[in-house]
């Protein structure tokens, strides 16, 4: 017996421990997200570019009527209350939302899992192209009248002056905040769908809401104007498209596979 014939078996059940706990799909998701945050701070740096295409997409919301970012800040800044809640929000609804409901998924949902995790990485890899041909400096950058406050930094210690490295300030067009919060309220009503009654009816509406008060969220902070909301949705709608149609694709692999492997037995 060979040193591989012997080797085979424990390598064999090595993998499918590792495909059953996840410790791949972790490894995936880690070196994904250290990758994302590595190439979007080296997006950095380019501080006149960013402000002139901030000008740019300021005029042309003023143009089609929609520079409203002002005025909404201005609703909830008499109330601590609304801007901590809108902090909170934008702070712990994107990275740790998205490691909490992946987790769920993996569980109990595994082929959910497969479809938006690859819809989470295309989107990803989408916003870095664009973060890198296009940087946008955020509202809470920009002086009076274009800019707006930076709740972040008043009300709360977790904020873009204390994130050190691994930030880029110039990367707010695309939005994915809002991008990634779309994907995973399709993720919450699509897995939601297959319960009772009470569940698809939660599953429905929280799909609904967050990506509604993601997105005043990330205007109320000072972190995007409109248009950069705009542009996350078309991300995510990009990434989820390719997801399904990779799914779409997989399928017809292994099913032609499988019409093979008939045949050749038959024969």
């Amino acid at each position: 017996m060979s040193l591989f014939q012997a080797l085979a078996p424990a390598v064999s059940r090595g993998t499918r421990f590792i495909r059953r706990f996840g410790f791949l799909d972790l490894f995936l998701v880690v070196f994904a997200f250290f990758l994302y945050s590595v190439v979007r701070e080296m997006a950095g740096g380019r501080v006149s570019a960013a402000e002139s295409h901030t000008l740019d997409l300021v005029q042309m919301e003023q143009a089609l009527g929609i520079f409203q970012e002002t005025r909404i800040q201005d609703w909830i800044m008499s109330s601590d209350t609304l801007i901590r809640f809108f902090n909170a929000v934008y702070t712990y609804g994107h990275f740790p939302l998205i490691g909490a409901l992946g987790v769920w998924l993996f569980i109990f949902h595994r082929e959910r899992y497969l479809l938006f995790r690859n819809a989470f990485f295309v989107a990803g890899a989408i916003g870095l192209l664009i973060f890198n041909l296009f940087p946008v400096a955020p509202p809470r950058l920009m002086p009076y009248p274009d800019g707006l406050v930076d709740t972040l930094s008043l009300f709360q210690k977790v904020n873009y002056h204390s994130a050190g490295a691994f930030v880029n300030p110039y990367a707010a067009m695309p939005s994915m905040h809002v991008g990634f919060n779309l994907l995973l309220s399709l993720a919450v009503a699509s897995a939601c769908s297959g319960m009772g009654q009470p569940w698809r009816f939660l599953g429905l509406a929280a799909s609904i809401v967050m990506p509604i008060v993601m997105a005043a969220a990330v205007v109320v902070t000072g972190n995007h104007y409109i248009l950069d909301i705009v542009a996350g949705y078309v991300v995510a709608a990009a990434g989820m498209w390719f997801a399904l149609a990779l799914r779409e694709r997989g399928w017809r692999v292994s099913q032609a596979a499988t019409a093979d492997d008939g045949a050749t037995v038959s024969a």
